[in-house]
């Protein structure tokens, strides 16, 4: 018997591009404006601050059987005691230290009854299921304490959940909505490999009339602040800070340089006990997580090391003088920002079967490869990660982190022969790679002045951003099947393995898996504002990928006009990567067959034959950024229009002029090193720029987005107070504020969240202020959302009487 998918492997891509085109209606196009929906997943960085003495890393690291064994293998003189020495080092630094994704440990009794409670069913092997016991490593998460008093032992990811459950328990006079709301939470707090990843709390319906991304926005803002008040109430209720810990959840990019230092030190295996989440929170069946966390660390950091093959095949390593990258890759640890739109009227009409999986699939991979070609107007301007690498660490089997497996080799050698001329590398006009030994290429480096570079968003070099397609499983070609058949081929190779998620810089959100139809955007880093750049950069990835479907719909746009071979899928992506390292022109083939980058190309200003490269057209990237700007806004001007988004391209045209103060990464360095441009970072010590850069996310930034959350709720009150019919409402924030104006206790909120001494009886007042104001967003969405829904099943009803 055939297969559905068997048949629809044997159709022609065109015919099943005309069908489902043909159900679809420009008029109503999926992501216009009534018809979309957005969410965001958040990967933040924690940190504990206290003396070594007392966080629990440190002091986990100095009970190890590693810690035990490097010191008598070097008493015995089997390995150099400079390791012993850099291993002492990290663990017993000079006075109060931040220990960046430690776990905490804390009494067990300080937990109410529901917490406890909470916790047990997060030691089972399968939250559904108890009768299958506990986890195999159970007892890892309930040692004693040094006064022998039974503890509870856990990442800040499960902490921030239990602190939910317990602040809810402690709020034993809230009203039963509130308490709800609060349950319902709690399945949002999961983890990344490393990070604590926080999804948000309700879908936000998109419209014009709010100003689309800024609804996103607020949420984000007041997620943030409900972190930053569990964080508050942890450090407190759960004697954290009485024990020498204090829990600090910020958003950061890159990964911590204290870690990368560690993880020069350790092995790998040890390495994941330390750091790879063990899954009690977001999951029923945690410990299975667990594993497939394992399995990520694995493969990617034997894919790095994979890399060095490649670099040799492209002729970038001449030579066998190469710096082994360590087998324990660090890469999970970098930290982004997932925005995902969903279109109501595709969810509506995959559900009801009116199109089939294969037309979502077909369409879905089109907008992708369209949308690639627009995502460098993003970076640097919405969103970074500024670092700097010193010279002692540019060899390109480190900095050019998984580029080998994402570019081909013509694109990978043109990038890093640009890379090298950007930075201050050069010694008399060529290029001088660091030698390998660190004191030789120290002095070198102080010899002649050679300080390395500054790159404006390093977290898309150092993460593993998209899987380059090969000639035999092409990545986005429209087919059922086809990132499995990539990842089994890519597993073949030795580059990936089968059984990890796809990665792509503009993924498909599939009904059949997802549960709904729509677009993940994989390439934000660091927002420097929830209001100021999330909500734009939403904006215009929502206008982008309207005007792919306006392109696919009125017939300009077909798979056939961006082919899908591993060159042309690189010559685009290879943009997208020199925009985040900063390098200044980029190279495009004359003849290139890919017609949406011709007709970009078309617009930038200065192109000109390439005399290195024949056959080849020289760009410089800020014209090129320059021109996707103006077709986006001479062929998207319907759209720009009917979405009310005239103010976005005016603001994105001036975070893409040159020394632009209003980018995200200008921003950024702003609150690093105040007044300085990307050419003057160069000039201050890659250590102290990047120690100072963590300082900013740890400290600034961080109280910078609490007043944006601050903010975010005090709005929200305020409209609740002018809605009418809320009785409701009013009473229940009257219920559970104990002071008479819920806007006093807000004025006073940024002195109780940050202080050492909070008030705890305040601070549960503002977590339940915050509830309700989500409580009360959550429900007007899901009434929008379902007004949607109507609405676009009753354009499909009416749709089919036309043709009728």
């Amino acid at each position: 018997m055939t297969t559905q998918d068997e048949m629809t492997s044997k159709r022609p891509l065109w015919m099943i591009e005309a069908e489902a085109i043909r159900l679809l209606d420009l008029n109503d196009a999926p992501f216009s404006p009534g018809d979309l929906s957005a969410g965001v997943e958040n990967e933040f960085q924690t940190a504990v601050r206290g003396h070594y003495s007392e966080v629990d890393l440190a002091q986990n690291i100095a009970a190890s059987s590693f810690y035990a064994g490097v010191m008598l293998r070097a008493k015995r003189g089997d390995i150099p005691h400079t390791l012993v020495d850099r291993l002492e080092r990290y663990l017993q630094p000079a006075g109060v230290q931040y220990w960046e994704n430690s776990w905490v440990h804390f009494p067990k009794d300080v937990l109410a009854p529901e917490t406890r409670a909470e916790f047990e069913r997060d030691l089972l092997v399968d939250r559904n299921c108890p009768v299958k016991g506990r986890r195999s490593d159970a007892s890892r998460y309930t040692q004693p304490l040094k006064n022998g008093v039974p503890g509870v032992r856990i990442p800040v990811s499960d902490m921030l959940k239990l602190a939910l459950v317990d602040a809810t328990a402690q709020g034993r006079d809230w009203p039963e909505e509130l308490k709800q709301t609060a349950a319902r939470l709690l399945r949002h707090f999961s983890n990344d490999n490393t990070s604590p990843e926080i999804t948000s709390f309700y879908i936000s319906p998109l419209r014009s009339e709010q100003g689309l991304g800024m609804a996103l926005a607020r949420e984000c803002g007041l997620r943030f602040l409900l972190l930053q008040l569990l964080c508050t109430y942890a450090n407190d209720k759960f004697e954290l800070r009485k024990l020498g810990q204090e829990v600090v959840l910020y958003s950061a990019p890159n990964t911590p340089g204290r870690q990368t230092e560690l993880n020069n030190i350790i092995p790998d295996s040890f390495y994941r006990e330390l750091f790879m989440s063990p899954c009690l929170s977001g999951w029923d069946r945690g410990h299975e997580k667990h594993e497939y966390m394992h399995l990520c660390h694995q493969v990617l950091s034997r894919s790095h090391l994979h890399a060095i093959s490649k670099l040799r095949e492209a002729s970038i390593i001449n030579n066998d003088l190469i710096v082994l990258p360590n087998l324990s890759n660090t890469s999970l640890t970098n930290n982004g920002t997932h925005i995902s739109l969903g279109s109501f009227q595709l969810t509506q009409w995959l559900g009801d079967g009116r199109l089939r999986p294969e037309h979502e699939k077909c369409l879905g991979d089109l907008v992708a490869k369209c949308v690639e070609h627009f995502l460098p107007l993003f970076v640097g301007s919405y969103s970074a990660a500024p670092y700097r690498i010193p010279y002692t660490a540019f060899y390109p089997e480190r900095v050019l982190g998984f580029l080998p497996h994402e570019l081909d080799y013509t694109h990978l050698r043109m990038l890093w022969r640009r890379w090298q001329k950007k930075a201050d590398v050069s010694l008399f006009g060529r290029a001088l790679r660091p030698f390998g030994p660190q004191w030789l290429d120290g002095a070198v480096a102080r010899l002649f002045g050679l300080r390395g570079d500054f790159v404006p968003d390093f977290r898309l070099i150092d993460y593993f951003a998209a899987l380059l397609g090969t000639d035999e499983s092409p990545s986005l070609d429209g087919r059922m099947g086809n990132w499995d058949r990539l990842k089994r081929n890519l597993q073949e190779l030795g580059i990936y393995d089968a059984r990890m998620a796809f990665y792509c810089l503009y993924r498909l959100r599939e009904f059949e898996k997802d549960g709904y139809s729509g677009f993940e955007g994989r390439y934000y880093s660091l927002f420097p504002s929830f209001t100021a750049d999330l909500a734009p950069a939403v904006n215009l990835q929502v206008l982008i990928s309207a005007l792919a479907y306006s392109y696919i719909l009125n017939g300009t746009l077909r798979h056939v006009h961006i082919p899908d071979d591993p060159t042309t899928e690189s010559e685009r992506r290879q943009i997208f990567f020199a925009t985040a390292i900063g390098i200044p022109t980029i190279f495009i083939r004359k003849t290139t067959p890919d017609l949406m980058l011709r007709r970009i190309l078309g617009r930038a200003a200065g192109a000109r034959a390439s005399r290195r490269y024949p056959g080849y057209v020289r760009v410089n990237l800020r014209s090129y950024l320059v021109a996707l700007l103006d077709v986006l806004e001479c062929d998207g001007a319907e759209l720009i229009e009917r979405f009310a988004l005239g103010g976005l391209v005016t603001d994105l045209r001036a975070r893409l002029a040159e020394n632009s103060r209003t980018c995200a990464t200008t921003r950024l360095l702003d609150g690093i090193a105040p007044g300085i441009t990307p050419r003057e970072a160069l000039q201050i010590d890659a250590h102290a720029f990047n120690a100072a850069a963590e300082a900013y996310y740890r400290d600034d930034l961080r109280i910078s987005q609490l007043k944006e959350g601050l903010d975010c709720l005090r709005v929200q009150l305020r409209t609740l107070e002018c809605k009418s019919g809320l009785r409701h409402m009013h009473s229940l924030i009257q219920a559970i504020s104990s002071c008479c104006d819920p806007c006093l206790l807000l004025d006073r909120a940024l002195h109780e969240i940050t202080s050492v001494n909070p008030d705890r009886r305040a601070i549960l007042d503002l977590i339940a202020l915050t509830l309700a104001v989500i409580s009360d967003l959550s429900a007007e969405a899901a009434t929008t959302s379902r007004q949607l829904a109507v609405r676009s099943a009753s354009l499909f009803l009416e749709k089919e009487i036309r043709a009728y």
